[in-house]
């Protein structure tokens, strides 16, 4: 398969060839580098340079660079550029100028990556579908999702995230989208912002990319969802609030065997879907992707039928069954709003007793305590029978709990993982949750070798 020649590269980027190749792929790590693939040597924790020779031993095409590095051939194919980052940003621009279907861009404070897989789930059947990897939103995922476009694309679906202002605008320019899906607004990065009207705008400004009479997909029923409406308009974008009081809203969510049986009316009609989880947020979040692909022009009914093969992505809360135990793995992230997410999934599990095990939620900025301690408050937090926590801020979540829900606090996730067999006990459903920074997970892995251990 041919995804760049070397002179539509260099007619994307301005850049001089060198040799005449054809990549099949775009990669930025050799570790997963195909056969074939355009390395792009970006610089962030070590310079992409250093691994140009590995990365054409391993079988790459070429190499984008900003300079030759010593000891290469005469001849290695290469493509270079002023700058290696622009560079993939323009193969990114030429990747989504020459596709000429629907694009649709998802961001949020919750769920976009989830929410992304779901939109690809669901467009099965329906075309060529191409999706950003993992969780690939940033200045360099964005650009490298759109690269790795192929031109015959019929759905492009890209996730856009932000740590601080100004970085959302200039990445859905890039992507163009038709759609854009915003999943919600929450205290996240909150550091960087410091109020949730914000956070509201910067997310709000993905709408500035969109396509002429695109549409704006948005949460209602928020404080701030007039901030992203405002946005909206500001963008000349058609409008589709979802949630309870939405013209995309369900109808019915209705929990069994772990799974949900939902409704929903989007926009007038009527459909209905089954999604493999128990937790509400993410039927609230599959009536947004529903709205989005309608207004993509996909097949409504066909869409939510596929939902059904939708599963959360690992560490996104997946349940999983550990011996005796009922995992959620919801280690990969965290903030108040996603945490009170997990928390009414684990009081919707039948169970003898549920515990949770949380890690710090981090940049959450001044009143990083309060939030913290708030936690304690959370009406789910009453079918909850036992919280073990971990890190400095959590402490004081610790702290404010009633003493017979009060498990065990450690300053590292690393010291509460070690006393994993004083965790949980048999027949108990477990929910792990915090901010990825705070190596909560290891507590993840630390039950599962504890589960193997007891299965040999």
């Amino acid at each position: 398969m041919s995804l760049w020649t070397a002179q539509e590269a260099a007619a994307a980027t301005g850049g001089r060839v060198q040799g005449d190749w054809t990549a099949a792929g775009v990669s930025i790590d050799t570790r997963t580098l195909a056969p074939g693939d355009l390395f792009v040597a970006l610089q962030a924790a070590r310079d992409g340079h250093d691994f140009v020779a590995q990365a054409l031993d391993k079988g790459a095409a070429a190499a984008l660079v900003s300079r030759v590095p010593d000891g290469l051939p005469a001849d290695a194919p290469l493509l270079v550029v002023a700058d290696v980052l622009r560079g993939l940003e323009d193969l990114g621009r030429a990747g989504r100028a020459r596709m000429r279907a629907k694009v649709l861009a998802i961001t949020g404070s919750v769920g976009k990556t989830s929410t992304k897989d779901m939109a690809r789930v669901a467009l099965a059947g329906q075309g060529r579908i191409h999706a950003a990897e993992a969780s690939y939103n940033n200045h360099w995922g964005v650009p490298l999702t759109l690269a790795r476009m192929p031109a015959d694309t019929d759905f492009a679906i890209i996730e856009i995230g932000m740590n601080h202002p100004g970085e959302i605008a200039p990445l859905s320019r890039m992507a163009r989208p038709h759609v854009a899906l915003i999943t919600t607004i929450a205290a996240a990065h909150l550091e960087a912002f410091g109020v949730i009207e914000g956070i509201a705008r910067e997310k709000g400004a993905i709408f500035e990319g969109l396509e002429p009479i695109g549409t704006a997909i948005l949460p209602e029923d928020l404080e701030v969802t007039q901030i992203l409406r405002d946005c909206a308009d500001a963008a000349g974008a058609i409008v589709v609030g979802f949630g309870e009081h939405g013209a995309a809203r369900p109808l019915r969510i209705q929990a069994s065997d772990g799974q949900l049986s939902c409704k929903a009316r989007i926009t007038g009609e009527s459909v209905d879907f089954t999604l493999s989880t128990t937790g509400r947020h993410f039927a609230m979040n599959a009536v947004g992707v529903l709205a989005a692909l309608a207004a993509a022009g996909a097949d409504l009914t066909q869409a939510a039928a596929r939902l059904a093969d939708w599963q959360p992505p690992k560490g996104r809360g997946a349940v999983e069954d550990l011996g005796g135990i009922r995992l959620i793995d919801d280690a990969f992230n965290a903030n108040p709003a996603s945490l009170s997410a997990g928390l009414e999934m684990l009081a919707g599990l039948p169970a003898e007793r549920r515990v949770a095990i949380l890690g710090d939620m981090l940049e959450l900025g001044p009143d990083e305590v309060a939030l913290h301690r708030a936690v304690a408050h959370d009406p789910a937090m009453q079918a909850v029978g036992l919280v073990h926590c971990a890190g400095p801020r959590m402490r004081h979540l610790h702290e404010a709990l009633p003493e017979a829900r009060r498990g065990l606090w450690t300053e590292t996730a690393a010291q509460l993982a070690a006393r994993a067999d004083e965790l949980v006990r048999p027949q108990d459903v477990v929910l792990v949750k915090g901010s990825k920074s705070s190596r909560i997970s290891t507590v993840v892995e630390a039950l599962r070798a504890m589960a193997a251990q007891d299965k040999g």
